[in-house]
């Protein structure tokens, strides 16, 4: 079973102008809204695929109500802790060529230290061997950042795989726990190690030093040069088919759905950067966090270049 974990959970809001302009009136000719946080983005995407997941995390109000049952509308089965505080709205302003966007997110409730214990109760109940646990997005306000390394040694104790896709110092953390995989982009791993990520060689040169921290596997995605993937012998790079880019946010968690869907396959490290790529390519050409049809997906795939790196 994949599980996906989403601490800080979002309805996302997408509105779309003609044009952006300061300190005016700005009318929308067009409202969307998704069911957002890193996590349920990822299940969105295994949905698409035709993948189950089930994905967790804190949920509360009437927000985290309309959540949950957009969820189950998309078929994905959720285990949510409800706490006392309301799940945030986040809003993001498009222009209607795609060519600028703003996004504004709100911090979240904060988490009780109860909610929290619950939480981990939770994962420790359901975490089984083989199991594929993707831990994804920003710490709600009250959540400590050693609460990733928690969960990361609890579900691996259990025989299970987890995925980290965060930054800063839950980032930082997390690896120590030595997780099965991590997924930064450049500047997050450049934020990590110190360091500017800013080229392939560095980027690299990036990936040995998270090595050195316990982590397993890294892939590292580099906006329009692709991603690159190491397993500690060998590094690849998946480079992106051309697609029209509409909107590119929630790609990078599309991308990892494609990668823990290929790991849950049992495909190669190259195959699985490859439909990590298509996801996230098929992502990036649809309005708002939409996620890429599995035709779309495989149409992609065979247009991903896959060299050694």
């Amino acid at each position: 079973m994949i599980y996906t974990l989403t601490l800080n959970p979002a309805l996302d809001r997408e509105l779309t102008v003609p044009e952006f302009a300061f300190d005016e009136v700005l009318r929308a000719n067009e409202v969307r809204v998704d069911c957002g946080g890193k996590g349920f983005n990822v299940s969105r995407a295994l949905a698409a695929l035709g993948a189950e997941s089930i994905a967790l995390g804190f949920v509360g109000g009437a927000t985290g109500e309309r959540l949950t049952v957009g969820l189950a509308e998309l078929g994905i089965r959720t285990d949510f802790v409800q706490v006392a505080g309301e799940t945030r709205t986040n809003v993001s302003i498009v222009t209607e060529d795609h060519t600028h966007y703003i996004k504004v997110n709100d911090p979240g409730p904060t988490i009780t230290p109860a909610e929290q214990t619950a939480l981990l109760e939770k994962i420790r109940a359901l975490a089984q061997p083989g199991d594929w646990w993707v831990l994804a997005g920003s710490l709600p306000p009250g959540v400590r950042a050693t609460f990733y390394g928690k969960v990361i040694r609890l579900v691996q104790s259990a025989g299970a795989h987890a995925i980290l896709d965060t930054s800063g110092e839950p980032l930082r953390i997390g690896c120590a726990a030595r997780p099965f995989l991590v997924k930064p982009n450049a500047a997050e791993a450049g934020e990590l190690m110190g360091t500017c990520v800013t080229s392939l060689d560095e980027a690299r040169e990036a990936m040995g030093k998270i090595h050195a921290l316990g982590v397993q596997n890294v892939v590292i995605s580099l906006g329009q040069a692709g991603a690159l993937y190491s397993d500690g012998q060998s590094i690849w790079q998946a480079q992106p088919p051309a697609v029209d880019v509409r909107n590119p946010i929630g790609a990078g968690d599309a991308l990892v759905a494609g990668l823990v869907w290929g790991l849950s396959q049992d495909y190669s490290g190259p195959e699985v950067l490859r439909w990590g790529m298509a996801c996230g390519a098929a992502a990036a050409t649809l309005d708002g966090t939409a996620m890429g049809p599995r035709s779309l997906v495989e149409s992609l795939a065979g247009q991903v270049r896959l060299v050694p790196a």
